[in-house]
């Protein structure tokens, strides 16, 4: 591409970034290429107190909430982390990394696990005791309330559970759990104090307190200067949404936020060489596919999912969509994790073998909806190119842009194909949420009961082999007949000012150090 000529930058006031003008200033900006200057996070300043760092993210409108049992796109994330604690996190490795909890301790037949809660207080000065974990814990495992944890944490028989003392709690768990960590580091698993049921003005443990919020809008809070890991180094937080890619770049370049979450290929191609902006990389942070519903017409018929498998063009996707950043996945989940099947061969395009089998399937020609949206950055390009690799084979995919604010929600349950993207997690946590008869989040409709036997095994026992070969089983059965079609795994790329910096530099997301703004500072 060739460099435009340098011109000034416009100045888009605030009420045009949060609303649908900023995509129309974007559009003259996108256009200037690079500079020449370094474009490193910034790592190395001595860090400053004070002033407010402003955080754009893709958001999801009025469905944005402060509830952190109901945390759901990456938006609710960035609020959720900076108000409240989990009693475990991931880190950068996913390894589970201690938060308000110290230690957790099995008893020998792993029915039984002691663990230690560290002093901390809530922002109203109450300390954080054993009974709001057990407060918190029974909320979400409450049926009636369908929170995503509870697919995780269901293992832990809440009702026999019990405090010790103020520090310490004695989960008891309905069968053998040989990996709780990993079930306290549950996706939204995180400490509220006992007997909160309003979230209109939240009081959790992180490391800033509630200020203000507007769905879809703004989220403001301020440093907490008792967190028990140290108060953060600015003075507020800023958390804007933008669902257009185009504003929240733009928002960086015109000085309005110092962090854009989730940019395309296209930004980071555009300005890696930026002065204007640090591009700053969460490793293997995405995972990116089609999730085909395998409960009802059309992909009830195996004949027509192993289609689906065999006619995508994985490596066009994922050049095209995700650029350097990625690489091809093989409808299974986790690359280059722990437990991770790579010994099934990789799967590559075949359209003979897609036409016999849409053949055989009766469906040459059936038209087939696929769901998607320009909410989530990539979605209604690989979804284009998907339709043209099977219109190849025979088979015509009628995408629809759908509204992002409910696009999760509406196609957990309805609707046959969808576009589908998922952050970094351990495997089974993956399968916990998603896979299971009675998973929360269920895209594909998957329900075997072998499948959950072979689950309960894998979670019960503390034997290695065993668990990884339980896994290795699932694995199998997923790629052999799930609904699941996973073409890429690509880094996440964010952009941020000059001025930001103490940003961790290899967290993937929903990890310890990804949408966490308490150890930055503005240099």
């Amino acid at each position: 591409m060739n460099p435009l000529p340098r011109s000034p930058l416009p100045n888009p006031s605030r009420r045009s970034f949060l609303g649908l003008g900023a995509a129309t200033i974007g559009a003259v900006l996108l256009g200037a290429c690079g500079t020449g200057g370094e474009n490193t996070a910034a790592t190395t300043s001595t860090p400053r107190s004070g002033g407010r760092l402003r955080a754009v993210f893709a958001g999801g409108g009025a469905q944005e909430v402060l509830d952190p049992h109901k945390t759901n796109l990456y938006a609710d994330v960035a609020r959720a982390n900076a108000l409240y604690d989990k009693l475990v996190e991931y880190g950068d490795d996913l390894a589970p990394v201690p938060r308000l909890a110290t230690a957790w301790e099995p008893s020998p037949d792993a029915t039984v696990w002691t663990v230690r809660l560290r002093p901390a207080v809530f922002h109203d000065g109450r300390p954080v005791r054993a009974a709001d974990v057990l407060y918190s814990y029974q909320r979400i495992l409450d049926p009636q309330n369908a929170l995503r944890p509870r697919a995780s944490l269901e293992i832990i028989d809440i009702r026999r559970s019990r405090a010790v003392d103020d520090h310490t709690i004695e989960f008891v768990c309905a069968r053998p759990c040989g990996e709780l960590a990993n079930v306290l580091a549950a996706f939204g698993a995180y400490i509220i104090p006992e007997g909160a049921t309003d979230f209109s003005h939240p009081i959790g443990s992180g490391p800033f307190t509630f200020t203000s919020f507007e769905p879809g809008r703004s989220f403001v809070a301020t440093r907490f200067d008792d967190y028990w890991d140290g108060a953060p180094h600015v003075d507020e937080l800023e958390i804007l949404s933008a669902p257009d890619e185009t504003a929240r770049i733009n928002a960086v370049l015109g000085g309005q936020v110092e962090y854009a979450d989730d940019l395309g290929v296209t930004s980071a191609r555009t300005y890696e060489n930026d002065a204007r902006v640090q591009l700053l990389q969460s490793p293997r942070s995405a995972m990116s596919g089609f999730a085909m519903k395998v409960d009802r017409p059309p992909f009830d018929d195996l004949d027509l999912r192993r289609a689906m498998f065999a006619l995508v063009d994985r490596e066009e996707l994922v050049s095209t969509v995700l650029g350097r950043t990625g690489v091809v996945g093989n409808d299974l989940f986790g690359k280059d994790t722990k437990y991770y099947a790579d010994d099934l061969p990789q799967r590559t395009m075949d359209l003979d073998e897609a036409k016999s089998l849409i053949r055989k399937a009766g469906a040459l020609n059936t038209t087939i909806e696929l769901q998607t949206t320009g909410a989530t950055n990539g979605f209604v390009e690989a979804a284009n190119i998907f339709a043209e690799q099977a219109a190849r084979a025979g088979l015509k995919i009628d995408v629809k842009v759908g509204e992002g604010s409910t696009y999760w929600t509406r196609t957990l349950d309805e609707g046959v194909l969808s576009s589908f993207r998922s952050g970094a997690m351990p495997i089974e946590t993956h399968l916990a949420q998603r896979m299971l008869s009675d998973s929360s989040k269920n895209y594909t409709q998957w329900r075997r009961p072998e499948f959950d036997a072979l689950f309960a095994a894998a979670s019960e026992t503390t034997d290695e082999s065993a668990r990884a070969s339980a896994y290795q089983q699932m694995q199998s059965q997923l790629y052999a007949e799930g609904g699941l079609l996973v073409w890429g795994f690509s880094d996440s790329v964010h952009g941020l000012s000059p001025n930001l910096a103490g940003m961790a530099q290899n967290a993937p997301s929903n990890t310890l150090g990804y949408a966490r703004f308490d150890k930055a500072w503005l240099a």
